[in-house]
């Protein structure tokens, strides 16, 4: 699927919750790396009080990231997604003194209902390292949390 088919119907409403997921360049591991993931991590509680949203659950895998999104007053979608994005590429960039493109250019959300049950789509989030046999009990996978959970 291309960037501009996964753009098509984009709405960003306030208050909205999406599950989001994006991809690092060219599916490259770059969070087996602990310090890289632990910036990463930081970037998000930044991104919560820059942009005025709550990441109710998320997830940080090798090679990309799930999460769970509220959107806050005045948030938009894309905006919030590309300022993490950004920010945790600078971040890490400037940390290993490199300059490389750490994110595909994409992202992939689905809004939501009212109807859907948030602990069973944050349970589908954090179960991510399970199945991937990363871990055998999630407790023991660093990069995640959840409000649910």
């Amino acid at each position: 699927m291309s960037w501009s088919d996964l753009r098509k119907g984009r709405y960003s409403q306030e208050q909205g919750e999406y599950f989001i997921t994006f991809n690092t360049q060219n599916k490259q591991k770059y969070f087996d790396d602990f310090n890289v993931a632990s910036i990463f991590c930081s970037q998000i509680a930044i991104n919560e009080h820059l942009h005025n949203c709550t990441w109710l659950t998320w997830v940080l895998m090798p090679d990309h990231f799930h999460g769970l999104l509220r959107l806050g007053d005045d948030s938009k979608l894309s905006k919030v997604i590309g300022a993490l994005k950004g920010s945790s590429s600078f971040a890490i960039n400037k940390e290993s003194k490199s300059r490389g493109q750490l994110w595909q250019s994409s992202f992939y959300d689905r809004a939501l209902r009212c109807d859907d049950d948030r602990k069973n789509v944050s349970r589908y989030i954090v179960a991510n390292p399970l199945r991937k046999n990363l871990v055998e009990n999630i407790g023991d996978y660093p990069y995640w949390n959840s409000v649910y959970l």
